[in-house]
């Protein structure tokens, strides 16, 4: 009998497929400049306007890929503390940072939308083809609006697991440091 998905787990899947979407694009992107630098000296067609479609392309392939690494918490983070003060004060400085990290994305995502509508109302586009740059950053847009969701998840289960007396949370097991957790779990 199957298992069922803990909501973190389902979470990281979603964000794991996202980034993978992204980094395609970015392998897309390397192999269509790689190309466009051999043509150069290959005497052969360079692509039109190349650089257009990296100032699209990029924001959306990087904004892809936070999601994932919010929800398994790869930002930089200093556990030094959390560990000599056992699990409590693990969850309770896990939460601390996860709400700061919202607050960072919130603001990050509100930066965003603005930007976004100056492109928008300003009618900006590319220099060389003329590519609108708004609908392309209502995308990269959106990808970073779903960080916020994801972000108070984390901070939530981190608020969880501090009322818990250091319970981890289920999505603690998404990161890739599971020998720092092992020892957490162990005090």
């Amino acid at each position: 009998m199957e298992r069922a998905m803990t909501t973190a787990q389902k979470l990281d899947r979603i964000t794991q497929t996202a980034a993978f979407i992204g980094f395609s694009g970015l392998v897309i992107m390397a192999l269509l400049i790689t190309y466009d630098g051999a043509a150069r000296y290959l005497w052969l067609p360079r692509i039109s306007g190349f650089s257009d479609y990296g100032e699209v392309v990029f924001p959306l392939v990087i904004a892809s890929c936070f999601p994932a690494g919010l929800l398994r918490q790869t930002n930089v983070t200093v556990r030094v503390f959390g560990t000599f003060g056992g699990p409590r004060v693990h969850a309770a400085l896990e939460a601390l940072g996860a709400v700061v990290t919202l607050v960072f994305f919130a603001l990050l995502t509100w930066q965003f939308i603005r930007l976004t509508g100056q492109f928008e109302h300003g009618g900006r586009t590319t220099r060389t083809i003329g590519l609108a740059l708004a609908p392309w950053w209502y995308v990269t847009t959106a990808v970073m609006a779903v960080c916020v969701p994801v972000q108070a998840y984390v901070a939530l289960e981190w608020i969880r697991a501090t009322l818990r007396c250091g319970e981890l949370p289920a999505l603690a097991t998404l990161r890739d440091d599971e020998d720092v957790m092992s020892d957490l779990e162990a005090k």
